[in-house]
């Protein structure tokens, strides 16, 4: 009886080792799926990356006021039917040192810079 229990001990552990540690056992799985949840997450990295840059490359294809908005704000440039108008502060003038500041909310705004479109038949109306 001893033996008989000796050798089903030896056969359910033959039985045991493909399950557990073979090709295809347990641990094995558990390792893939482990690298399977961190390759899902970044994969949804990517195609948020991926989404945001799709609307970027759509704006910039059909958008021209898009482009036309980086144009001027990032690199200064105007249309050539337009004139460029630029709003200075005056110059101070020399007063009393005993004279009253104005309060902040009564200055002048900061200086500006704007352009103007003008078509070539109003410039030259104007210039009559």
């Amino acid at each position: 009886m001893r033996l008989f229990t000796l050798v089903l001990v030896a056969l359910l552990a033959v039985i045991q080792y493909p399950l557990w540690l073979g090709k295809g056992g347990w641990l094995r799985v558990w390792d893939l799926d482990r690298q399977l949840s961190a390759q899902n997450r970044t994969n949804e990295k990517l195609v948020s990356r991926n989404s945001a840059l799709e609307g970027e490359v759509h704006d910039l294809k059909q958008a021209t006021i898009a482009i036309e908005e980086r144009a001027r704000y990032e690199l200064g440039m105007m249309r050539s039917d337009e004139i460029f108008v630029q709003v200075s502060e005056p110059m101070p003038t020399s007063r009393p040192a005993s004279s009253v500041r104005p309060t902040p909310a009564a200055r002048l705004p900061e200086a500006s810079v704007t352009t103007v479109s003008a078509s070539p038949v109003s410039r030259a109306q104007s210039a009559r």
